[in-house]
């Protein structure tokens, strides 16, 4: 669940007040935020597009082959790996919620979905146990 405004602003005053009173202490604790992270590894995808990209055009100048096939071999992984860190980044940011999807079926939050499915089965049994063949 996403903190509100308030506590964030909270959150963030005591995260000062911390990294003053010890630099060190806040330092490793900023080092293991997972937003640095991210900012580190898009950083370094794209110093390797730019590099993919110098290599590329290294090739084409010099006609040699296997500087242009590594140049694109490095800016296409660069630009892989840019998207998947990314797209792992707004998974931790924002979770996905799932739609119901059956009718009259309510998904609590914080229900698993395995418990889900437990209560799926259960209500199919209940069912047959009334008689009603459908499903």
């Amino acid at each position: 669940m996403p903190l509100s405004e308030h506590e964030q602003r909270q959150l963030e005053q005591i995260e000062q007040a911390l990294y003053r009173e010890d630099p060190k202490f806040g330092r490793l604790v900023r080092s293991s935020d997972p937003r640095v992270h991210y900012k580190r590894k898009l950083a370094q995808a794209l110093i390797g597009v730019v590099a993919g990209v110098g290599l590329l055009a290294a090739g084409v100048v010099t006609h040699r082959i296997y500087l242009e096939a590594a140049g694109a071999v490095i800016m296409v992984l660069s630009l892989v790996w840019a998207v998947i860190s990314w797209r792992r980044h707004l998974a931790r940011v924002r979770p996905v919620r799932t739609k119901a999807r059956t009718k009259g079926q309510v998904q609590r939050p914080g229900q698993t979905r395995r418990a889900r499915m437990m209560e799926r089965m259960e209500e199919r049994w209940r069912r047959r146990q009334e008689g009603d063949r459908r499903m």
